[in-house]
């Protein structure tokens, strides 16, 4: 833990700024001027229903990356249904040599010893191929 002898002279006192140059108070971030220009509402043609709509420049946008993938583009059918129904979750099972799990359930004993469990865990690793050297 630090002494507070040496953090209090370089704390921050009220009043003080250490960043004049900053971002200005009340300026908008990016995400906040981004969402603004994708919610602009724009009169085009709508190539799935035909007619002429009010449309946001997201929506507008969505409608060209179906487009895309009604014509075969597979990234942008990927990114579509990644956006409507959530990326796939891949899940990898990690097993040892004699297909047992690669990451061995510790016992309290071993978890309170750092050797033990270091010792434990290459075990498993190496196939049980080490010897233990108190032994």
């Amino acid at each position: 833990m630090p002494k507070p002898e040496n953090v209090i002279p370089h704390q921050i006192k009220p009043g003080e700024v250490k960043n004049p140059k900053g971002r200005p108070k009340g300026s908008k971030n990016r995400s906040t001027i981004v969402k603004k220009w994708l919610e602009t509402k724009e009169r085009v043609h709508n190539p799935i229903t035909n007619k002429y709509q009010r449309l946001s420049q997201a929506d507008i946008m969505t409608l060209a990356l179906i487009s895309k993938a009604r014509k075969g583009d597979v990234l942008a059918f990927k990114e579509l249904m990644d956006s409507a129904y959530g990326k796939i979750a891949v899940k990898t099972e990690l097993t040892g040599r004699d297909g047992k799990d690669f990451i061995p359930d510790f016992d309290e004993k071993t978890l309170a010893d750092p050797v033990e469990a270091q010792r434990v865990y290459l075990q498993v690793i190496l196939g049980n191929n080490i010897e233990n050297d108190e032994q």
